[in-house]
């Protein structure tokens, strides 16, 4: 018989670890797979535009640069300890053309949380492939590893990454005042964010 003054115990929430070289997403139109050693002048030819990496972090890529990025991505095994990341590269279905990145972090595995980035080619713009390849990376993110909740950060300048975080569902949480410091100034970050349940309820909609 139950003891009735007995409070049941919630299940410990943990994710799925998985093994980062097999991870292949396909949408309709897009493939996002793991970076090879032969995407060096995509990879290049991307992160040494001003355009692109005007509100990221970090300055244009030097082909050293470049070439020491990808060789980390490509020693990257296991999403299964805090700060690790899947990096996946985006590619057209049809032509082969390289769209652009998306990273899942693991940002804290006890409570399931975790961030989404991404950086896309300029060139390909406004043909909703940062929408379609984003819900992949998101639907991955919630159903395959089981997180509870996946942020997204961004300069409040950069409008793009604003409006597609918005348009996945995410909720603004946070605009941070001068928090960053980079290229030279203080800059404000927004922090925007979207839970497990939140996205189940998209996925009914659509």
């Amino acid at each position: 018989m139950k003891d009735p003054l007995m409070v049941p115990v919630n299940k410990v929430p943990e994710i799925s670890v998985v093994d980062i070289h097999n991870v292949k997403l396909e949408t309709d139109r897009l493939i996002l797979r793991s970076f090879t050693k032969n995407d060096f002048e995509v990879l290049y030819g991307l992160r040494r535009q001003n355009e692109v990496v005007r509100y990221l972090y970090g300055e244009v890529h030097t082909p050293e640069e470049t070439r020491k990025v990808l060789e980390q991505r490509l020693k990257m095994t296991t999403l299964d300890k805090d700060g690790d990341k899947l990096i996946l590269a985006v590619e057209e279905k049809t032509t082969g053309a390289f769209v652009g990145d998306l990273v899942l972090i693991l940002t804290n595995k006890a409570s399931c949380q975790g961030e989404i980035g991404f950086v896309f080619n300029p060139d390909l713009q406004g043909r909703g492939s940062g929408y379609e390849a984003s819900q992949a990376i998101l639907n991955f993110g919630f159903e395959k590893l089981g997180l509870q909740r996946i942020t997204g950060r961004c300069d409040p300048r950069n409008t793009a990454s604003a409006g597609l975080l918005r348009k996945l569902g995410f909720k603004q949480e946070a605009h941070l005042i001068e928090n960053v410091w980079a290229k030279g100034e203080w800059t404000d970050e927004l922090i925007f964010a979207i839970r497990s349940s939140q996205w189940r309820q998209l996925l009914e909609m659509m």
